[in-house]
């Protein structure tokens, strides 16, 4: 590997997969800094590497740790990381900003797409990516991982985008930016938390080698940019879309109310919902993760082959 002009470092399994041609799988590291609390957020850090593992990958946990990109982390990383609580929250923007003042920072969906795509590595796992937030016709709030999507080619896999947002906006900005978005196993793009949105999916696969050959032809014909899996989350860990309607509704009414914008919007939103489902949300949350891990390393091995 190259040394590039910038402060980069692989963990020991992370080099180790790359050198030898291994299937590695990306994952994103704001949801252990910012999605969880203390100390459930390394249990689940640890159990989706965990799960990569299981699945004949190997987990690559980016983050800027004192200026330093860092793809993989070893435990002490990654349990010193899960502690932090004043990571600064990374995408496209400020990912350079981090490593040039050496800062720590957790990265987004955009961001770890980024350092993927540096690393070589082109399968990520993630819960559900950003979007178009409620209200963005006037506020033009919009999160920068559509855009990313629309450049960077990674595999995304993910719950569909994240049901706190506008998800019918979202996949029209995805389908003007040119991102194929497709369905793992159903018809229906999922919701994040409900295996149900309510809006046909623009496309469906059911096999991980299906998924891995469409995104090799996509690069073989010089199209640009990434593709967008939506892995429903398992029914038995489901929360129905009426009842999450509900709650969703409610925090979006409070977020207002408090004047919360910008980056606090989802961290806040998600532990407003946490609190209004008395923990079934951050479950859900965990079990999708651990479910699009799964499917994840499964592509990436497709890849591979």
């Amino acid at each position: 590997m190259n040394k590039p002009p910038f402060p980069l470092e692989y963990s020991s399994e992370v080099r180790a997969a790359l050198d030898s041609g291994k299937p590695v799988v990306a994952l994103e590291s704001t949801i252990i800094t910012h999605g969880m609390p203390w100390p459930g957020n390394l249990e689940m850090a640890r159990g989706v590497e965990d799960v990569i593992r299981s699945g004949g990958a190997v987990p690559a946990t980016i983050a800027v740790i004192d200026g330093c990109l860092n793809i993989g982390l070893d435990d002490a990383a990654l349990e010193e990381l899960a502690k932090t609580g004043d990571a600064l929250k990374v995408s496209r923007a400020d990912i350079a900003y981090a490593v040039s003042m050496g800062k720590t920072g957790a990265t987004t969906v955009a961001a770890t797409m980024i350092a993927a795509s540096i690393a070589g590595i082109r399968v990520f796992a993630t819960g559900g990516i950003g979007g178009v937030h409620h209200g963005a016709e006037s506020d033009f709030d919009i999160s920068a991982d559509l855009d990313e999507l629309a450049k960077t080619p990674v595999i995304v896999v993910c719950a569909g985008a994240k049901a706190i947002l506008d998800i019918p906006k979202t996949l029209e900005v995805l389908e003007t930016r040119g991102v194929p978005v497709v369905t793992f196993g159903a018809d229906e793009l999922p919701a994040f938390w409900s295996r149900r949105s309510g809006l046909q999916s623009p496309l469906r696969i059911d096999d991980p080698h299906a998924i891995a050959r469409f995104h090799t032809t996509r690069a073989s014909m010089g199209i640009e940019g990434g593709v967008l899996v939506a892995n429903p989350v398992p029914e038995a860990d489901e929360i129905p879309r009426a009842e999450m309607d509900i709650h969703i509704r409610r925090a979006l009414d409070k977020a207002r109310q408090e004047g919360i914008a910008g980056k606090a919007v989802t961290p806040f939103l998600l532990s407003e919902i946490l609190a209004m489902t008395g923990g079934r949300s951050l479950e859900t949350n965990i079990a999708l993760v651990r479910n699009n891990a799964r499917l994840a390393a499964r592509i990436a091995g497709a890849l591979n082959e």
